[in-house]
Formats: structure tokens, C-alpha cells, sequence
């Protein structure tokens, strides 16, 4: 019969189940999770020290994987995404696919996840995902189709477009980091792009064709499909010709430069109609501008 682990092996193994329970808690924010299992960690290994072959376990031993380069990878393109979900660097792309759903939805759904797989590749899924979200909600609405079939295979398809390079994917950057502290051959960034693609085309096809037939069709929660109201403040200059113009008049002597338009993205559009004096909240968006038409 196999020995039981050590109590400190039962301890992790406890924590980790209370860490799971902690995580599925709505009510308590993740950072906080997060912090709690941390500190009990550091407490644990300070009040009850661990002897290992390789010599004792000290609490700043638990620290030494925050300077990780796998784990500051990882946070550098998550301000990247950050940023480009913020900035709306993504929008023209979105447009894009907005325009060529309005025609041909099937081959749309195809080159939605072709475009979503390859921004993938190079950065972090979260803001492709955001980007092109509101887009894929609006059109199915639109079209009186289920967003279940188109969502899910989306989704799916920036998954498997972050495993093409080494960056895709905080696995990825794990996987290559532990492959070179045991001595294997350093992976180069597109080491993986040539069986992800083979395998990833099998993938794609099948969330095309077949993964939409066998999703269930669920209720729209959405079912409020008329534009945001945005509010607008626009500053004119004591000697501005437009002052004490109309919105029309003011259009006309601006020669085109002043555009109004609306959108369903809430803070993208925000920032692309209003910057850089813009602010977003839950009951809408501010803007404050200057015209020196």
C-alpha cells in the first residue's frame, strides 16, 4: 500500500479545493480570492517550515514566481489587450465584419473565426473577444437567430488561434519556460504554428459547419435592440462661426469635419466619437469636446 503525503502535501490539497469554492463565489471578487490563498500560503510555510531534499521551504521562496519572465509575458499582453480594447484599435476590423454579415451570413461566421484565430495568434484573446462581441449579438438579433450558435464556435476558434505561437497563450508561455529550465531545446515563437494549423483547420471547419447544428437554440436575454442614447458636450470658442448656429448650420461650416454617428459598442464608440475628453458610465456616455470650425 502507498504512503499517505505529508501534511503539508494534505494542507496544498486542501487549500486548492478551498481555492476552487472561493473562485465559484459570485459574491467575493477574484483579486480577493486570490490574495487570501496567497497569504495563507506564506502564513502556512512561516509558522509550519517544510524540509524538502533540495533544503527548506522559505515564505520568500513562494514570492520568486512573480519575476518569472513566463509570468511577466503573460501581464504584458494583457495591458496590450488592455490597450487595444480601450483605445478601439480593433473597431475598423469589426466594422469590417459588420458590413460582410449584412450579406452573407454563413461565410461571415467562417471569416469571423478566421479573423478572431489569427488576431489570437499575436495577442491576447480577451480584447478580440470584446471587440467583435457586441457585432456577433447585434447581427443574430438582427436576423432573429439564436446568439448560441454563433457564440460558442467564435469563442472557441480564439482558443484555438492562441495556440499557433509561443505568445498566444499563458500555456503556451508556461510550457515553453519549464521545457527550457529542464534542459529541452528552446521553442521558437512559431515552433507550433505548423500542427496547430493542420489540427486547427479540422477544428474550424467543424465549428463552422457542425458545432451551429448541434448547439441549442436559447432565449435572447437581449431583447432591447434600439441604439444607446449618448450625451454630447461640445465647446464652442468665444470666436467661433458656429456660434449661435444651429447643429445643421454648424455641420455645414464645419466642411464635414464635425460627424455625428451612433453605435452599439458602448465605450468604443465613445472614445472613437469623442476623444480624448470622454467618460463612461452605466447610464451612458459624456463626451466634451472643442469645434473651431
Amino acid at each position: 500500500m502507498p504512503a499517505l503525503p505529508d501534511p503539508h502535501a494534505l494542507a496544498i490539497m486542501a487549500l486548492t479545493l478551498f481555492a476552487l469554492v472561493l473562485f465559484a463565489q459570485d459574491r467575493i471578487a477574484l483579486e480577493t480570492s486570490s490574495l487570501l490563498i496567497f497569504i495563507t500560503l506564506v502564513a502556512g510555510f512561516q509558522i509550519f517550515p517544510y524540509e524538502s531534499d533540495a533544503g527548506p521551504v522559505r515564505p520568500r521562496d513562494l514570492f520568486a514566481g512573480f519575476g518569472h519572465e513566463a509570468l511577466v509575458a503573460v501581464c504584458a499582453l494583457m495591458v496590450l489587450g488592455k490597450g487595444l480594447e480601450s483605445t478601439g484599435a480593433l473597431q475598423p476590423v469589426a466594422r469590417i465584419l459588420a458590413r460582410v454579415w449584412q450579406t452573407a451570413p454563413a461565410i461571415s461566421l467562417l471569416f469571423t473565426m478566421l479573423v478572431a484565430a489569427a488576431l489570437s495568434a499575436v495577442v491576447n484573446n480577451t480584447p478580440v473577444v470584446v471587440m467583435l462581441l457586441p457585432i456577433l449579438v447585434g447581427v443574430t438579433l438582427s436576423a432573429k437567430a439564436s446568439p448560441s450558435g454563433v457564440l460558442m464556435p467564435f469563442g472557441l476558434a480564439t482558443v484555438i488561434g492562441g495556440a499557433v505561437t509561443t505568445i498566444g497563450t499563458s500555456t503556451n508561455l508556461l510550457v515553453v519556460s519549464v521545457a527550457r529550465d529542464m534542459g529541452v531545446r528552446t521553442f521558437g515563437m512559431f515552433d507550433f504554428a505548423l500542427p496547430m494549423m493542420l489540427v486547427g483547420s479540422v477544428g474550424i471547419a467543424y465549428l463552422w459547419l457542425v458545432a451551429p447544428c448541434l448547439l441549442p437554440a436559447r432565449d435572447v436575454l437581449i431583447s432591447d435592440k434600439s441604439a444607446r442614447l449618448f450625451s454630447a458636450i461640445l465647446y464652442v470658442e468665444e470666436d467661433s462661426r458656429i456660434l449661435g448656429k444651429s447643429l445643421l448650420e454648424a455641420r455645414k461650416l464645419a466642411g464635414g469635419n464635425l460627424r455625428l454617428s451612433t453605435c452599439n459598442a458602448a465605450t468604443a464608440c465613445c472614445w472613437r466619437v469623442c476623444r480624448p475628453w470622454c467618460s463612461w458610465s452605466a447610464t451612458g456616455c459624456t463626451c466634451a469636446t472643442r469645434l473651431s470650425a
